[in-house]
């Protein structure tokens, strides 16, 4: 009798090994499945939070585009600052500016 045709309390032992492979692979599969199944929900999961992310960045562009706009920025520092526009007496040519540099400078 040969080791394959064996029995074993009524089955060969070739049956044996096989349903142990076959459990094994089984075991396998669902493993595999159970593990990419967590990674697809992690992925969903992150893919959330860009999104969420660039919302919230859009948001913030919108912000800063409204918070620079200049006329905004002249009202405040008219109200606030009490700064007004540069009158013309106080504009100089770029032959002036070696003068005002030497009025100007720290002694």
């Amino acid at each position: 009798m040969s080791l394959i045709n064996r029995r074993i309390r009524g089955f060969r032992l070739i049956d044996i090994v096989a349903m142990g492979l076959l459990a094994s692979i089984i075991l396998g599969v669902y493993l595999a499945k159970t593990v990419a199944g967590r990674e697809r929900a992690e992925i969903a999961k992150v893919s959330r939070l860009i999104d969420m992310e660039k919302g919230r960045i859009r948001l913030l562009h919108a912000e800063v585009a409204f918070l620079e706009q200049p006329s905004r920025i002249e009202r405040l520092s008219t109200a606030y600052l009490g700064l007004a526009p540069v009158s013309a007496k106080r504009e100089a040519t770029p032959d002036d500016l070696g003068k005002l540099a030497q009025r100007e400078a720290p002694r």
